[in-house]
């Protein structure tokens, strides 16, 4: 089966590199950390059966210049950037295992919660400008933490909470009602996690009904303490509005990980003290990275042996 992966990180990664010589030999690899437009990318797939992707963009379009092509294997969680339906209509599978990098997000998501409300951030950073400026902050022990998008991070964001003794508020589209119950979590709206939370943490695909859902609206409605962490996807956050509300400090302070253009452009966001700024690193801690391949993998090897 011929196979290409489109994904600079796994092309480079030796045991995925190591795992994909043993099972698929003659795989082609983007060891050269090539970023495809939609025409590189259909050059680049054409006459393969089989595709490993990352985060580029298959659609319709692409998917009909590739009559060859029978299987995609996600590398990564989200499936934002892949037309299920099209790839239904033209009859190619999807390879794909939900939270497979749910820890490695989540550690993040507790990380930056830890560094901007006890100000380690904001105090390290000034300390490197020659500034002694002793202000510990807060601890995220007891307060009350609003999780929008309860799927697999969202959950393990709640696991890794437990020893916080944190109120934790929580939106999601799907009735999991056995689930909060059982964690002791309170169902709510998100203007309630708005108004109330201490941080709040996104986990939800990019859709038209989470574009943009936090915005100068929701930030006016927030305490001025609160702490925003978007490790989700870029354009969940309205990032003009997010500069208006740090740079005035009707909000405390944010990280982000993802952004609307990748990589950023916005010199002024990125310059914020009180904004920590990462390059969508959430999901890529080494032991993710390697789960992600493997998954992408074994996704490739059940196709083979299924259609031997």
């Amino acid at each position: 089966m011929k196979v290409a992966v489109t994904s600079p990180s796994f092309s480079k990664h030796t045991d995925l590199i190591e795992k994909m010589n043993k099972e698929f030999p003659d795989a082609k690899l983007n060891t050269k950390g090539e970023k495809f437009s939609q025409t590189s990318l259909i050059d680049y797939l054409k006459g393969y059966e089989a595709a490993i992707i990352g985060l580029d963009e298959i659609d319709d379009k692409v998917l009909a210049q590739l009559p060859e092509l029978k299987i995609i294997a996600k590398y990564g969680v989200g499936l934002n950037n892949i037309d299920i339906e099209a790839c239904k209509k033209r009859g190619v599978k999807i390879g794909w295992t939900g939270g497979v990098n749910k820890t490695s997000v989540a550690e993040m998501v507790i990380a930056n919660a830890l560094t901007l409300l006890r100000n380690i951030y904001q105090t390290a950073n000034l300390l490197s400008e020659g500034k002694w400026e002793k202000d510990g902050g807060e601890q995220l022990t007891n307060k009350t933490v609003g999780i929008i998008g309860v799927g697999h991070i969202g959950k393990e964001v709640v696991r890794m909470l437990a020893p916080f003794n944190c109120t934790i508020l929580v939106n999601d589209i799907i009735n999991q009602d056995d689930y909060y119950k059982t964690n002791n979590l309170i169902k709510s709206s998100k203007e309630d996690i708005f108004k109330n939370a201490d941080v709040i943490t996104i986990h939800t695909p990019l859709t038209a009904e989470t574009q943009n859902i936090l915005n100068q609206k929701s930030f006016l409605l927030m305490k001025p303490n609160v702490v925003i962490i978007n490790t989700a996807r870029g354009g969940i956050v309205n990032e003009n509005d997010l500069l208006e509300a740090l740079k005035s400090y009707r909000i405390k302070a944010a990280a982000l990980d993802v952004y609307e253009e990748e990589p950023p452009t916005n010199i002024e966001l990125l310059a914020l003290p009180n904004l920590i700024c990462t390059p969508h690193i959430g999901g890529n801690a080494k032991e993710a990275v390697f789960a992600m391949g493997m998954s992408a993998i074994n996704h490739l090897i059940d196709y083979k042996l299924i259609n031997l």
